[in-house]
């Protein structure tokens, strides 16, 4: 397997090294040359490890990663999850399943991606003799998910820029209480879209790229997508055809459901859920892309306004056209508004704070399920989707994508009841916090994460 940017400038490579680069050096993102089919026998019971390794190998096969190697770092990875079944099928109730996606060490969906995702770093880097920085934009949960993956390891510095006072206290403690040598944790005096932007300036910039050994475990790297495939064909296998909902913000997780749709797995439709910061679902509805200010909501993952990896979706859409690929996300850049392919595949709904809050209290009331503020998200956009032309008798999948003690104030003022954290973060609010806070300043973050990976 081969992968090529989709701006079409950069040269193609194999799967560690995408691994490695993160972003390609155009600007652009990597994919596959070729959507790979799924393996035979996908839809038989077997253990979540065994199922990631079947249908990641297409993606890795080729690169200095053998199979009997990737075999064991899956097992690794998922041996840090409390639930046998990693990411289980709950039934909420009949005809509405959640996948559980929150059992990994930090209590978020990125954990199922980025406990692989570090691990293939860290052998890849020892493979190699080489060291690696890095740097990573969070909207709240990828942050605490890429310090978990990378803490203590030797060949790794990370550096996360999170948007100060727009992330909930637990996600911020899960980050800033971590105490190694190599995480360094930055607060930036602006949105997420102002990290994101930073992150992708970093990038951009060559000669630090080189001193610093570079990359990025955001999900602008192919990894971390490629890694999220493995649910949705685990859930298309459970449940059969279905409709599966997802709350997405920057785009990775429910692009992860389009790749496994289109390489085969029975997903009839894949539906957005969005907070206010609406883009994609008013880009699914009118072909439009427009963005507008970023509004902190009690789902403060999804607050994004330029969602990273739809260039991955756009790309396909215009038929893996690089030049047409590049010349809208620039035009989007510079204007704010484009007109792009939609897919039919997807359909989308929002949700305000209010409504977020009634479905977690409906939830809670008929069913005893508890539902974080994002997992709600999509679970009632779900809901106003069945009305446009959805099928009721398709079982409804929706992908819990955190653990509701991660936003306690938002589920306690819905219900009624305060959910607890796990023990191994029972004392989260009593471990001291360290961090640097900076402007949305490339000049000033830069410096900073020279000064990081040279310590």
């Amino acid at each position: 397997m081969r992968y090529v940017s989709t701006r079409g400038r950069a040269p193609a490579l194999d799967f560690t090294d995408v691994l490695l680069v993160g972003l390609a050096a155009d600007g652009g993102l990597y994919v596959p040359e070729a959507w790979p089919a799924l393996p035979e026998g996908w839809d038989e019971p077997r253990p979540y490890a065994e199922l990631a390794t079947e249908v990641l190998w297409p993606y890795v096969e080729g690169s200095a990663l053998d199979r009997p190697a990737l075999a064991r770092l899956v097992e690794e990875a998922y041996a840090t999850f409390d639930h046998p079944d990693v990411c289980p099928l709950v039934e909420i109730e009949p005809g509405l399943c959640v996948v559980e996606l929150f059992h990994g060490p930090t209590l978020a969906f990125k954990d199922v991606a980025l406990q692989l995702v570090g691990r293939l770093f860290d052998h890849e880097l020892a493979r190699r003799g080489e060291r690696a920085t890095i740097v990573v934009a969070t909207s709240g949960d990828t942050g605490s998910a890429a310090i978990a993956a990378c803490v203590g390891r030797p060949n790794l510095d990370v550096v996360v820029l999170h948007p100060a006072g727009r992330v909930s206290e637990v996600q911020r403690r899960q980050m800033t209480t971590v105490d190694a040598p190599n995480v360094h944790n930055v607060a930036i005096e602006g949105t997420f879209d102002d990290c994101q932007d930073l992150l992708k300036a970093l990038f951009a910039d060559e000669d630090l790229r080189r001193r610093v050994g570079l990359s990025a475990m955001n999900s602008i790297n192919w990894a971390r997508v490629a890694a999220q495939v493995v649910y949705y064909v685990l859930a298309a296998a459970a449940a059969g055809p279905c409709e599966v909902a997802v709350p997405t913000g920057n785009f990775g997780n429910i692009l992860a459901g389009w790749i496994a749709r289109r390489s085969g797995a029975p997903i009839e439709r894949l539906v957005i859920g969005s907070n206010r910061n609406d883009i994609l679902t008013r880009w699914a509805r009118t072909g439009e892309l427009v963005r507008s200010e970023v509004v902190p909501t009690l789902s403060p993952s999804m607050d994004i306004q330029v969602s990273s990896n739809h260039e991955r979706l756009l790309f396909e859409l215009l038929g893996r056209d690089p030049r047409a690929t590049a010349e809208l996300m620039e035009r989007f850049r510079a204007v704010g508004s484009v007109e792009a392919p939609v897919d039919p595949a997807f359909v989308a709904a929002s949700l305000d704070d209010d409504a977020t809050l009634e479905v977690i209290a409906d939830l809670y009331r008929r069913t005893g399920y508890l539902a974080d503020p994002h997992t709600a998200v999509g679970i009632g956009a779900a809901r106003a989707c069945r009305s446009d032309g959805g099928r009721d008798d398709l079982p409804l999948v929706c992908m819990a994508t955190a653990h509701p003690a991660k936003f306690p104030d938002a589920v306690e003022r819905a219900t009624g009841v305060r959910p607890a954290l796990p023990d191994h973060l029972a004392d989260l609010h009593d471990r001291p916090e360290r961090y640097e806070v900076l402007p949305a300043d490339l000049d000033a973050v830069r410096a900073h994460v020279l000064a990081c990976a040279a310590r």
